[in-house]
């Protein structure tokens, strides 16, 4: 799962990613409310995490923003601001939860499971079954009708990618930044050729998915 934390406080943000990426969660660390409504408007993670007040753009206005521009990522606003009317304006500005400093990590990564499940983005089970196939997220197992083969971590970050969003066509951006990383230097054309690695995969096991090219936009992986 992959973690957006935009939060202008350099210590606590640096001690809150260690303890999130120790919970093996992958994230992403922005200081500044512009370059993190950048970050947002890639749609390329699970959940994000995000200061109310932050320099250059407040963090209200960072979550306006991505939601008039569709983005409908699950949204946890952290703040001192905890008065009844600050949690009622971050709510309404399009916030799906609201925590308040200080606050224990374990009930964040609480809110963060439980936005999770109710987001549909991603599942606690880490054994992903569709159609002929399924893929075992820790093992990174792929299996069908003709046998299984281990994948390496990247064929295996795409693939949970592709299958978390069965039938819906990703971006090529958006599968960039959400399997190499937002701040990765990667050539367009590694992904063309994770995609040509696991159409193989899919066909060694003996899985009738199609992994479909959307010319000019991105893949899909759907029922052939």
């Amino acid at each position: 799962m992959r973690i957006l934390l935009i939060e202008d406080d350099l210590n606590f943000c640096e001690t809150l990613r260690f303890q999130l990426e120790q919970e093996a969660y992958e994230v992403d660390v922005c200081h500044d409310g512009r370059d993190g409504l950048d970050l947002f408007l890639q749609d390329a993670h699970d959940i994000v995490l995000l200061d109310r007040m932050l320099p250059t753009m407040n963090g209200l206005l960072v979550l306006q923003k991505a939601r008039q521009a569709g983005i409908s990522t699950p949204v946890i606003l952290i703040t001192a601001l905890g008065e009844l009317y600050d949690r009622i304006e971050g709510l309404d500005a399009g916030a799906d939860d609201y925590i308040v400093k200080p606050f224990a990590f374990e009930e964040l990564t609480a809110r963060i499971r439980s936005l999770g499940r109710r987001s549909g983005k991603w599942e606690d089970d880490n054994l992903l079954t569709i159609c002929d196939i399924s893929y075992d997220c820790n093992a990174r197992l792929l299996s069908g009708s003709t046998g299984s083969i281990r994948l390496s971590g990247r064929e295996g970050r795409l693939l949970e990618v592709l299958l978390r969003s069965f039938e819906l066509v990703i971006r090529r951006e958006v599968l960039l930044s959400r399997v190499w990383g937002v701040d990765a230097e990667v050539e367009d054309c590694n992904l063309d050729t994770y995609i040509h690695y696991l159409r193989k995969r899919l066909s060694y096991v003996g899985s009738t998915l199609a992994l479909k090219t959307i010319r000019g936009v991105g893949y899909t992986l759907a029922s052939s």
